[in-house]
């Protein structure tokens, strides 16, 4: 029997196995390209976990006690690369046309409130990224449409009567936790200008943390995109870089579901290699100075 931390490949039963057990979980998909990246994760748990067979792994994995081990493999199977403003293009189709048009709509009709969710946010940049974004796009908002109103003092991020909220979620615990930290380094606030950090941010030692009006907007929560249960009723949901790992037939019930969560025109953000095009009917791309999104189809009555 080999002892611990000494490589030996997967068999083709046991990637097998491990392939359905993750795609049952989580939906993420390992075809022969990737075969390479699982085998390595699944070294590095049986070296954490200081065993030396795959099957004992295993038994551990679909045994009662080994769900803490599972939700640690499937943490270790997801890259969780992020940055703040990633993708430019898209942001700016976001901010400058989406929310101005979105705000000018539900003004209209009364309706004050955005709700927004960024699934898959890993260590929480994209989520705050869009709540700087929304923080300004309402501030201008309500500057070019007073209310007549005295503003409270002191000023609040969301002037009333709007009110945003902002769900991040992600399969793993870690990267949730530094979410909700909200600290990053000198490196990770490279695409952050100066004007926001300003705003958003404190200078704490050699790290950058978020301030607590710009946070109390975004709510870190566990959630796994495989389950049939989601938030629902939000204006805007954010997925990039997600869906690479679904095989088709789960990207289309990822789709599917995304489409119920949405409210009437609601908007879908994918990533940039990533597309709905021959997965759905329910969406129209919006295309925008090589920005792209997609809006929720109207249901006719």
């Amino acid at each position: 029997m080999a002892s611990p931390g000494v490589q030996m490949p997967l068999t083709e039963p046991e990637l097998k196995l491990l392939q359905t057990l993750v795609y049952q979980e989580c939906g993420m998909h390992f075809d022969s390209r990737r075969t390479h990246f699982l085998q390595d994760r699944l070294q590095r748990r049986l070296k954490e976990c200081h065993l030396d067979s795959f099957y004992s792994y295993y038994r551990l994995l679909i045994s009662h006690e080994g769900k803490e081990e599972l939700t640690k493999l499937l943490e270790n199977l997801t890259v969780n690369e992020t940055s703040f403003f990633r993708n430019k293009a898209q942001l700016d189709l976001f901010h400058k046309h989406i929310l101005d048009q979105m705000l000018r709509s539900k003004q209209e009709r009364h309706d004050f409130s955005l709700r927004l969710w960024s699934a898959g946010c890993s260590t929480g940049q994209e989520a705050y990224t869009m709540a700087m974004l929304v923080a300004d796009a309402v501030s201008y908002h309500c500057l070019r449409n007073p209310s007549g109103k005295e503003p409270p003092v002191p000023k609040p991020l969301i002037p009333p009567p709007w009110k945003v909220e902002i769900l991040a979620s992600d399969i793993s615990y870690s990267v949730l936790r530094a979410g909700q930290e909200g600290t990053y380094s000198e490196h990770q606030m490279s695409s952050v200008d100066y004007s926001y950090r300003l705003r958003h941010f404190d200078k704490v030692g050699d790290r950058y943390a978020v301030k607590k009006s710009l946070k109390e907007m975004v709510h870190f929560d566990f959630h796994n995109l495989k389950t049939e249960y989601l938030p629902q009723r939000y204006d805007v949901i954010f997925c990039r870089n997600v869906m690479m790992y679904f095989d088709e037939a789960e990207q289309r019930r990822l789709i599917e579901k995304f489409c119920r969560c949405l409210n009437p025109s609601g908007y879908l953000f994918v990533g940039h290699a990533e597309s709905l095009l021959g997965l759905t009917d329910k969406f129209n791309m919006v295309y925008r100075d090589t920005g792209t999104a997609y809006q929720k189809l109207e249901v006719a009555l």
